[in-house]
């Protein structure tokens, strides 16, 4: 039985966590998880995804404010570990906790190592127009994802996914794929994979001005902008001083005088590039809920029952 301690954070952490605690060869004796942070308007605490799966299924916690408190690292060191699993944890790790268990920090990283490195991988990734991605899991050294590469899985990539969906896809898909390389790990010195030194990218982290549409791109540039950022900022255009979200698209016929003019035509809604049109599939008025398409073209008070030009900004 391989004794497990796990880190992560968020919801993608989640399906690795389920697949380590359901396997029967794997013990999590421990999770840690960032302390509960203040959400929303009313800054209520929060706790993270990891958390409840946590609570629920019985595993022990830890929410250390930071794994550099020499009292944590002595903790990790003295429970001797076999193995220690990161998914998007949020922290750092120093050398000694890297070195502290026996097979080592591994680490599911949502790209193609050494592409996208970094934050925001997701996001790049449909944002750059790459046509396939995947999970790497790679052994934790001390540097940005740097380490040896022990798997891979690949998913592709459509002018139609949102970090949404990609999301959920490569979720599911690193918890299986995290276990089998752990086994095999824990069986086999299979020798490691350097990451190659041709082909690495970084993936910035995101802020909302990167949502911020800029319609005078061709069509493919812009639909891959407001994928990207769908759900989180979510791209952003400017109708007089109401700030719209489009969150999915999909080309349209049909071309306009000009980028950046919204209208209705034939109970569709319609936005111009600098190469074509698109139609407005889910979007987001101010102080509203999400629209689709159905509420789209029926809504009485929307900027599109009259030409609009939109802009970067208000005003």
């Amino acid at each position: 039985m391989l004794r497990v301690l796990f880190a992560g954070t968020p919801e993608f952490a989640v399906p690795t966590l389920e697949a380590l605690f359901h396997d029967p060869h794997i013990y999590v004796e421990y999770v840690l998880t960032q302390p509960d942070r203040p959400r929303g308007r009313g800054q209520y605490l929060s706790e993270s995804a990891v958390k409840k799966y946590a609570l629920e299924s019985g595993i022990p916690l830890r929410q250390p404010d930071t794994l550099r408190d020499p009292s944590e690292i002595q903790w990790i060191k003295e429970k001797n570990f076999d193995a220690m699993v990161v998914v998007a944890y949020g922290q750092i790790l120093t050398a000694e906790i890297l070195e502290s268990p026996k097979l080592g920090c591994l680490n599911v990283h949502a790209s193609l190592l050494p592409r996208w490195r970094g934050a925001a991988p997701l996001q790049r990734s449909i944002e750059a127009g790459d046509s396939v991605t995947g999970v790497t899991i790679m052994l934790m050294d001390e540097g940005l994802d740097t380490g040896p590469i022990l798997a891979r899985v690949s998913i592709a990539i459509t002018n139609q996914t949102t970090a949404a969906e990609l999301h959920d896809q490569l979720a599911e898909l690193g918890g299986p794929l995290l276990v089998k390389t752990l086994r095999q790990r824990a069986v086999s010195n299979r020798q490691l994979v350097q990451q190659p030194v041709i082909g690495i990218t970084y993936a910035q982290k995101i802020s909302t001005q990167h949502a911020c549409i800029q319609w005078n791109k061709e069509r493919c540039q812009v639909m891959r902008q407001i994928h990207a950022f769908n759900p989180i900022p979510g791209a952003f255009t400017f109708a007089g001083s109401s700030r719209i979200k489009i969150f999915s698209v999909r080309e349209a016929k049909g071309s306009a005088p000009a980028a950046g003019w919204l209208w209705k035509e034939n109970r569709k809604i319609l936005v111009s590039t600098q190469t074509g049109n698109l139609e407005v599939l889910e979007c987001q008025l101010p102080g509203g809920k999400r629209l689709v398409p159905a509420q789209i073209s029926s809504h009485q008070s929307a900027p599109w029952l009259e030409p609009t030009e939109l802009m970067e900004q208000s005003g």
